[in-house]
C-alpha cells in the first residue's frame, strides 16, 4: 500500500478567502448597520486563537499522523484514490465530525478543548477562527481510526477533514439569513449554526453538524433557529476575558481544580472529567438538562416547542 500519497492543504489555500470574506462582512455590517457586529478585542482574540491553533497543529500534528500511519500499515484494505472514494470518505468523515463535535459538548474532557470556540459573545466570521490549541489531548483522533482501517489513506482522511473545516467558515455569520429551503433541509447553514452557538436553553446541545445537517435530524439533535428566540451567543457562564491563554486553558484548569477537591471518591473525580459539562458531585451546578427543565418551569408555554420536545 502506498505511503507517499499527498493532497493539498486546503486550509492554507483558503486563507486569502477567509481574509477577503471577513473584510467583506465587516464592510457590509458597517454600511448596512445590520447583520451582526464586530468588537475589536473580541475579533483580535479570535484571530490569535486561530493562529495558535495553526502553531499547535504544526507542533503536535505528528502524533495523529503517526497514529494513522500505524493503522495504515496494519489494515489489509486499500480503497484507492478515485473521485468516488474521496467523496465517500468526505461523507463518512462528516459523520465522524458530528460525533466528535457531540462528544465535545457532552464529555467535559473534550469540552475543555472545544469550549474556546463558543467563548465569544459575538457571532461573525472571525468566530470561525477561534479554534482549539489542545485538540490532540482529547484523543478524539481515535474516532478517525475506522476510516483508515476501512482503507481510506490517512492523507485523504486529513484532506477531506480540511475541506469540512473550510466549509464551516462561512456559516459563522449573521449577515446571511436563511438559505433556500432545500439547502436548509440537507446542509449546515448560518441559521442552523447560529442556533448551535446560542446559550439559550432551547439551543443547548443541538446542531452538531459539520457539513450535512441531516446527521442531527437522524440522531435527534436538530433544533431550527427560532425568529422569536434569537440566539444569545457565548457560554452559559461567560468567562469575561479577551486573554487568549485564559480562553485556551480555562476549562482545563477548572477540571484540575474540581478533580483535586478534598473528600471526593475516585468515581466523583473521574466524573468531573468525563461527565457532561455542569456535573457536580453535590448537585450544586446546572447541566444543560437542568437548565432546560428550570426554563420550562418558568415558561410552561414552551413545552413541546423546538428544543423542548
Amino acid at each position: 500500500m502506498p505511503d507517499t500519497i499527498s493532497y493539498p492543504d486546503v486550509t492554507q489555500w483558503a486563507v486569502p478567502f477567509f481574509i477577503a470574506a471577513i473584510l467583506a462582512e465587516f464592510l457590509w455590517i458597517a454600511i448596512k448597520r445590520r447583520g451582526g457586529r464586530y468588537e475589536t478585542r473580541d475579533a483580535v482574540t479570535s484571530l490569535v486563537m486561530g493562529a495558535g491553533s495553526v502553531v499547535s497543529g504544526i507542533a503536535l500534528g505528528f502524533i495523529a499522523w503517526a497514529f494513522f500511519m500505524l493503522l495504515w500499515q496494519i489494515t489489509p484494505l486499500d480503497l484507492g484514490t478515485s473521485v468516488w472514494v474521496i467523496a465517500l470518505c468526505f461523507i463518512l468523515d462528516d459523520l465522524r465530525y458530528y460525533w466528535v463535535h457531540r462528544f465535545g459538548h457532552r464529555v467535559r474532557w473534550v469540552w475543555a478543548s472545544h469550549v474556546n470556540h463558543h467563548s465569544s459573545q459575538h457571532y461573525n466570521l472571525t468566530t470561525a477562527l477561534r479554534q482549539t490549541w489542545t485538540g490532540t489531548f482529547t484523543f478524539m483522533m481515535v474516532v478517525r481510526a475506522p476510516l483508515v482501517l476501512l482503507g481510506f489513506h490517512p492523507a485523504m482522511v486529513l484532506f477531506v477533514g480540511g475541506i469540512n473545516l473550510v466549509y464551516q467558515f462561512w456559516i459563522h455569520t449573521e449577515a446571511i439569513g436563511r438559505m433556500p429551503r432545500w439547502f436548509e433541509a440537507v446542509m449546515n447553514t448560518p441559521s442552523h449554526h447560529r442556533a448551535h452557538h446560542g446559550r439559550n436553553p432551547r439551543y443547548l446541545d443541538c446542531n452538531y453538524a459539520g457539513v450535512f445537517i441531516v446527521w442531527d435530524k437522524v440522531f435527534g439533535t436538530f433544533v431550527p433557529e427560532q425568529d422569536h428566540d434569537r440566539p444569545d451567543y457565548g457560554l452559559v457562564h461567560n468567562i469575561g476575558t479577551f486573554n487568549p491563554l485564559r480562553v485556551a486553558f480555562h476549562e482545563w484548569v477548572s477540571i484540575f481544580k474540581d478533580m483535586t477537591q478534598p473528600g471526593l471518591t475516585p468515581r466523583q473525580r473521574l466524573l468531573y472529567a468525563v461527565a457532561p459539562p455542569g456535573y457536580s458531585h453535590d448537585g450544586s451546578r446546572d447541566s444543560s438538562e437542568t437548565i432546560r427543565a428550570k426554563h420550562l418551569q418558568r415558561h410552561p408555554e414552551d413545552i413541546g416547542s423546538a428544543g423542548f420536545d
